[in-house]
């Protein structure tokens, strides 16, 4: 099982992609893990058009092909004013369900605070009807992310007790999840031949959700 990872945060070197490091370094049961930091990408605003997605300086072709490859994605994104990444938010409305659809997804919020729930409602709600993305029913929050998953803990003895017991939980949390992740991806990879295989009439009708 081929697994990628999609961090999204418009900083380089932002705490999504500390997560996301965390996350590849975990996913040693999936056979090949990638990750993708989107701030580092060059793709175009989409307009609706084929064409704007392949300009010349557009890394749309080299993404998609990964997108193709995968069997099981994660989506890391910050909570900015309660909402999800806008570049995520343009990488979903760019992929087509034939390259994407039917495959799991692992959603994950990063917050340097106790929110986070916000970009998870919102990316469930309207970010999957077209591509046909699956969200699977976990999902990760990782509130004050500052202060966990790293490797040199920097606060005072005091503090430390309580975020270790934090960091913990949380690295337990995302073992549950990665291993959850993985189970969808085998069940959906058989899901998808079929389908390919099981037709149904005109079914080109409706490559957009309701």
């Amino acid at each position: 099982m081929n697994l990628l990872i999609i961090s999204a945060s418009q900083r380089i070197e932002s705490q999504s992609a500390k997560v996301a490091k965390y996350l590849t370094n975990s996913s040693n049961k999936f056979r090949k893990t990638s990750h993708i930091e989107l701030c580092k990408q060059r793709l175009p605003l989409w307009d609706g058009e084929e064409s704007s997605k392949q300009n010349d300086n557009s890394d749309w072709l080299a993404i998609n092909t990964q997108l193709q490859t995968m069997d099981a994605l994660i989506l890391i994104t910050p909570e900015w004013g309660g909402t999800a990444s806008p570049l995520l938010k343009n990488l979903l409305m760019m992929s087509d369900a034939a390259d994407i659809g039917h495959k799991p997804v692992l959603l994950v919020s990063v917050v340097n605070g106790i929110s986070g729930a916000y970009p998870i409602a919102e990316l469930r709600m309207n970010a999957f009807s077209n591509n046909k993305l699956v969200a699977i029913p976990d999902h990760l929050i990782i509130r004050n992310v500052e202060e966990i998953l790293n490797t040199v803990n920097e606060t005072n003895l005091q503090q430390s007790i309580a975020i270790a017991r934090r960091d913990k939980r949380i690295r337990h949390r995302i073992g549950y999840s990665l291993h959850t992740l993985l189970h969808y991806s085998q069940a959906m990879k058989s899901l998808r031949e079929t389908l390919q295989v099981s037709t149904y009439d005109n079914e080109h009708l409706y490559q957009y959700g309701m």
